[in-house]
């Protein structure tokens, strides 16, 4: 287990450039499974997650060659589906929640596929439902039994379908949309997600030849067609880590410049940064956060306390309220973060409640943080990680500590983020990996 060795109380300055899109990536990756035909990928991001997803298709068959760090060559002409049924896959595909999203182009593909229980975080209840449901109104039947939580899924051909999906699932809308584009007829999709990482994909199957229409809305109509060819894409800035960045400049007073953000595909995530008072400027496609040694937190018209809460895009993605939260312990003011879509996502505010900061926890979706206007600084301790967004979130609240703070478990934040403790210490940060 990685430790990183934090001396707090640091001011950074100076530019940073983004990684590849987490969350864009492992949709991408699972969609080179539909051509036969060569996929390069452009700005992938080397996290443990996607080098995982890597692994795993890899095994499955598909040619995979690294042209350099962030650009890499697929093609999938020769699939062996026995892989599916070997102990490899079941341990592979569990660790990575990512995995589930193989089902949809093999399904399209082959017409059958196999996948564990997914994994991933422990952040609540994650199900799969919307997935299956969707795979089932293609056409598709599959087996579960609760002694063996192993999914099979097969079709001996997928027709299209209208398909009002219950919840705006990102990885589901990615994994009916994967199934669809070579179906037999039309499919409508209705309350699709519709972030920028369905955006992108959708574009892409465009490019390789698919047929939809919609991209952008949360109402998908896909003609399926015969084959698919290959193409080239390129995957967004993480708008997760971009994020991140603009809470840590504030936090630690530092003055950051973050290049080449794609700022149209951050949606509302910069507005809900100047809703905690951070001041940040758009300069071309580059976010400039000066230096801050106060940020105060609005209120509402009628003098309530700020709410600050995550929705389906074009709201606020949930991945960012652990960010927000450590971010507001600092501010001028009080706010109110309502995470609605994870029941135990919010369990580290005890770590920061031991750092000193004013937290409370009103129940597994709602915290309440009190911000100290840099009256009280945090005080540096020993912790642990226990998923990815969370423990980007102590690494912030430790960069700003006084004092030394021990962060255990890292791999839930290599997990997302490539070389963080290189690139921070390059900005002047002080993170030691152990």
């Amino acid at each position: 287990m990685g430790t990183f060795i934090v001396h707090g109380g640091k001011s950074l300055k100076g530019e940073i450039i983004p990684q590849g899109a987490k969350n864009e990536a492992l949709q991408i990756i699972c969609a080179t499974l539909l051509s036969s035909e060569t996929i390069t990928i452009n700005n992938i991001p080397c996290i443990s997650d996607v080098n995982k997803l890597i692994e795993l298709v890899e095994c499955l068959g598909v040619k995979v060659s690294r042209e350099s760090k962030s650009t890499i060559k697929f093609r999938a002409a020769e699939i062996n589906l026995d892989y599916l049924l070997t102990s490899e896959y079941r341990s592979q595909s569990n660790s990575i929640r990512g995995s589930i999203m193989v089902v949809g182009p093999l399904l399209a593909r082959f017409g059958k596929a196999y996948i564990p229980k997914p994994g991933g975080d422990k952040i609540g209840r994650r199900r799969v439902d919307t997935h299956l449901i969707g795979f089932q109104k293609l056409g598709a039947e599959f087996e579960y039994e609760s002694s063996d939580p192993f999914f099979k899924i097969e079709a001996s051909s997928l027709t299209g379908a209208y398909i009002h999906m219950d919840e705006a699932s990102v990885t589901g809308t990615a994994n009916i949309i994967m199934a669809a584009v070579l179906a037999k007829g039309r499919t409508t999709i209705y309350n699709a997600a519709c972030e920028p990482y369905i955006q992108q994909l959708c574009k892409m199957l465009v490019s390789m030849g698919a047929r939809i229409d919609g991209i952008g809305s949360n109402l998908l109509y896909i003609d399926g067609v015969k084959e698919l060819k290959g193409c080239t894409h390129t995957i967004l800035p993480d708008m997760i880590e971009i994020g991140s960045f603009i809470g840590l400049a504030a936090m630690t007073e530092s003055e950051i410049t973050i290049k080449n953000v794609s700022y149209e595909n951050l949606g509302i995530i910069p507005d809900s940064f100047r809703r905690l008072g951070i001041i940040l400027e758009k300069s071309g496609d580059n976010i400039y956060i000066p230096r801050q040694e106060h940020y105060e937190i609005e209120t509402f018209i009628d003098g309530s306390i700020m709410t600050i809460a995550d929705a389906i895009w074009p709201g606020l993605t949930p991945d960012l309220l652990s960010v927000f939260l450590v971010t507001a312990t600092q501010a001028k003011g009080a706010v109110l973060i309502h995470q609605k879509m994870f029941e135990s996502r919010l369990f580290f505010v005890d770590k920061l409640i031991d750092m000193g900061a004013q937290i409370i926890l009103c129940d597994p979706h709602r915290a309440t943080v009190i911000g100290h206007d840099r009256k009280l600084k945090l005080r540096g301790t020993v912790m642990s990680s226990p998923d990815i967004r969370a423990g980007v979130a102590l690494l912030i609240a430790a960069m700003s500590a006084e004092g030394k703070s021990v962060i255990h478990n890292i791999e839930q934040i290599d997990r997302g983020y490539q070389d963080i403790d290189k690139r921070l210490n390059a900005l002047g940060a002080d993170i030691e990996r152990l």
